[in-house]
């Protein structure tokens, strides 16, 4: 639904996700040195929605986005799972 950077970090992009139970979920995840906030609007992206919140930055985090890292001509770089726009909200994963 949304991602914004979050006021004084350096590294914390907030979601505002639709997990398909009905109620807006907020994840924080340190990505801001890899990925806009604008170029992540409207994505559909793989999350873990089952962790128990975590404070970050006053902000309680609901889960974790999904990524891998893989190296690219010897540097790292990270890259979200990001899922075909046909999988709805709240689909699980087997």
């Amino acid at each position: 639904k949304n991602c914004e950077e979050v006021p004084k970090s350096k590294k914390l992009l907030k979601f505002t996700l639709d997990d398909g139970s009905g109620k807006e979920r907020t994840i924080l995840s340190g990505i801001k040195e890899y990925y806009s906030a604008e170029e992540l609007i409207g994505k559909t992206l793989l999350a873990i929605c089952n962790l128990p919140p975590r404070k970050m930055m006053g902000i309680d985090s609901e889960g974790m986005i999904i990524s891998a890292i893989c190296e690219y001509d010897g540097e790292e770089k990270l890259n979200l799972i990001m899922l075909d726009d046909n999988i709805p909200a709240g689909s699980k994963l087997y």
